[in-house]
């Protein structure tokens, strides 16, 4: 949260001002990532975090004190890279990672595109 306004940020680059630098340029780089893979994704605020949706919700990002979050939204594509994700913090859909141990662009990548097949395949089907 903005807490110098005492409101919510409305945007991505007002919840980034609000992070300590540290995490803003880890968050910066996944930000990049994410739009890097999945162009079309509109990015937004929404639950007061950074989401990008594409055909529905994609992925989302939060930043805690101690840790940083990046929401993968499907059990599916988080099982397909269990593997590849066993040196960090996983609950549910969220893979927890902190500043010191970012998660590496290729992965993002791969996850971000996982999920846009996803989300596609899903928009077709209705």
């Amino acid at each position: 949260m903005n807490q110098d306004q005492g409101r919510p940020p409305e945007t991505v680059d007002e919840y980034l001002e609000a992070v300590s630098p540290e995490v803003r340029n880890v968050l910066e780089q996944l930000r990049m990532t994410i739009r890097a893979a999945a162009p079309e994704a509109e990015e937004m605020i929404s639950y007061r975090i950074p989401t990008y949706k594409y055909h529905g919700p994609l992925v989302h990002v939060v930043a805690r004190r101690n840790y940083c979050s990046f929401i993968v939204v499907s059990r599916a594509v988080m099982e397909t890279f269990r593997n590849e994700l066993k040196d960090y913090d996983i609950s549910g859909t969220t893979i927890h990672f902190t500043a010191g141990h970012p998660l590496p662009s290729v992965l993002v990548e791969k996850i971000v595109r996982a999920r846009i097949r996803e989300n596609e395949k899903r928009a077709r089907e209705k």
